[in-house]
C-alpha cells in the first residue's frame, strides 16, 4: 500500500503552478494579509480556498455559513461559487474584519451575496436556527476559536440539510493533536471534537491530512 507522499518545497511550489487559479484579486488580498501580524498563519492556504469553491460547487450550494471570517479570502472562495440568487452568511467576532475584506469582495463582484453576522457565533447560529429554520442550509465551513468547535458543529448540523457539508479547518492543529503532553484548551477541545466526529452516526467523515487539517463532515439522511 502506498504511503502518503513526501511534500518538499519544491513539490508544493510544482502543485501550486500547476493547479492553483488564484486571480489578482485573491492574491492581493493574500498579499495584504500576509503583512498583518498573525495574518500568514491565520490566513487559509489558497490551495484550500480553491478547494472550498469546488466543495461548494460539487454541493451545489445556495447557503453557506461561515463561522470565522478574517480577512475574508476563504468567503470570497464560497461566495464565487454561489448562483447568483445565492447567500452566503458570515459570522465574526471583530467587525474590523469584514470591513477590511469588503473591498475585495467588492472588487470581485459578490459583495451582494455575502450577509456579514458580528458576535458570538453560538448566538448567531441560534438566531440562524430561528431565522431560517433546521435543514436549510447546504455548507457550513467552520474556521474560528478552537474551544467553540464543538458548539459550532452542533448547531451546524441543525442547520444543515441532509447530505450537506460540515468543513472544519485546522483539526490537525500544527500537529499538536497527536502530542499527548499537549495539554493546552485549544488542543484538547480539537482533540474532543475529532474523537466525536469519529463516533458520529450522524454524518460521513473523511478527515484530510491537507493544509492543518480539513475535516468534511456530510449529513447522513435520516
Amino acid at each position: 500500500m502506498a504511503d502518503q507522499t513526501e511534500f518538499s518545497a519544491e513539490l508544493l511550489t510544482y502543485l501550486r503552478d500547476i493547479s492553483l487559479r488564484e486571480d489578482d484579486i485573491l492574491a492581493d488580498l493574500r498579499s495584504n494579509t500576509g503583512e498583518l501580524p498573525l495574518g500568514h498563519t491565520m490566513q487559509v492556504m489558497p490551495e484550500e480556498g480553491q478547494f472550498l469553491g469546488l466543495l461548494a460547487s460539487l454541493t451545489q450550494a445556495r447557503t453557506i455559513v461561515e463561522i470565522g471570517t478574517f480577512t475574508g479570502y476563504a468567503t470570497l472562495c464560497l461566495a464565487r461559487a454561489l448562483p447568483p440568487d445565492g447567500r452566503l452568511i458570515t459570522c465574526d467576532t471583530n467587525p474590523k474584519w469584514p470591513r477590511y475584506a469588503a473591498p475585495y469582495w467588492k472588487r470581485a463582484g459578490v459583495d451582494h451575496l455575502i450577509d456579514v453576522r458580528i458576535g458570538d457565533a453560538r448566538d448567531t447560529l441560534s438566531a440562524l436556527l430561528d431565522e431560517l429554520g433546521e435543514s436549510t442550509v447546504d455548507l457550513v465551513f467552520i474556521d474560528a476559536d478552537k474551544t467553540g468547535y464543538h458548539d459550532y458543529y452542533e448547531k451546524a448540523l441543525r442547520l444543515l440539510r441532509p447530505g450537506g457539508l460540515a468543513v472544519l479547518d485546522n483539526t490537525a492543529l500544527f500537529g499538536r493533536v497527536a502530542d499527548p503532553a499537549d495539554q493546552h484548551e485549544d488542543t484538547t477541545a480539537i482533540r474532543a471534537l475529532n474523537a466525536l466526529l469519529h463516533r458520529d452516526p450522524r454524518v460521513d467523515l473523511s478527515l484530510l491530512p491537507m493544509a492543518d487539517g480539513i475535516t468534511l463532515a456530510r449529513k447522513r439522511t435520516p
